[in-house]
């Protein structure tokens, strides 16, 4: 379930038999437990929250989460040493757990993998998490896809994927300069046709769900990131609804939860 998914806030949930983990906490926790309890889960059933990296609107509410509701937080050395510095505006002294990248951690029957994601972030990570048969992977605010975020893209059978900006709107649109080449630069964030192109030439049959996260506002639109990714499926003969079922998550309101079979 997609809690928020743009630049104004990230955050998603994971759960099962009764548990489950949040990745990202980029919007207010009041917003947070309502949209939890509005699908019939509580706070307390929160086992971790997992951070990307260590942008404002991936990290907004991790501070009261975590110290206010006792939920671990699980961010590399670097993101830590961020954190704990008073980066933010106030020193967080909430319980932190270290990870490292390409080491699993264990959270009841989670598996969860952190990979190296380029970003221009301090250090910025994806996550692959494993359930049973099921293996979901996050690669959201990718500057490229380099081969550590091909092979877990590969390896997916659930997979939420950055759409950001499409290339026309973007350079054609009001963004300063800097701006535009910020985004665009390799170490920003990925464009619909990069992701589309990516993904049919990679596509497998175990890939049953495609989320696309974290769309511009300015500069994209949901139904244009979903039809440049159908397109190029369609070249390929890969069949939407059929082969594998596609989504768009919505910046500011939360997906349906669901349920993965």
């Amino acid at each position: 379930m997609s809690l928020a998914s743009g630049s104004s806030g990230n955050c998603y949930y994971l759960g099962a038999n009764g548990y489950g983990i949040l990745i990202d906490a980029g919007i207010g926790i009041r917003r947070i437990k309502k949209t939890l309890k509005d699908s019939g889960i509580g706070l307390e059933q929160i086992m971790a929250a997992f951070i990307t990296h260590d942008h404002i609107d991936h990290i907004q509410s991790i501070g009261s989460l975590a110290e206010k509701h006792d939920i671990p937080v699980y961010t590399t050395q670097k993101v830590n040493a961020g954190l704990n510095c008073g980066k933010y505006g106030k020193k967080l002294t909430f319980s932190r757990r270290i990870i490292e990248k390409e080491n699993p951690v264990g959270i009841k029957d989670f598996e969860i993998t952190a990979f190296n994601v380029p970003h221009d972030a301090c250090d910025c990570v994806g996550y692959l998490v494993v359930y049973k048969q099921h293996k979901w992977v996050l690669a959201t605010d990718v500057g490229h896809i380099d081969d550590t975020v091909s092979n877990y893209i590969r390896i997916a059978n659930h997979l939420v994927v950055e759409a950001n900006y499409d290339r026309e709107m973007l350079q054609h649109g009001k963004y300063p300069a800097f701006l535009k080449s910020r985004i665009s630069d390799g170490y920003g964030h990925l464009c619909n046709s990069e992701t589309a192109v990516f993904l049919a030439a990679n596509f497998n049959f175990h890939l049953k769900n495609i989320w696309l996260c974290h769309l511009s506002k300015e500069n994209n639109r949901p139904e244009l990131a979903y039809q440049t990714v159908e397109t190029e499926m369609e070249k390929r003969g890969i069949r939407i609804g059929k082969d594998v079922n596609l989504n768009v998550l919505k910046r500011d309101m939360p997906s349906e939860l669901f349920l993965l079979e």
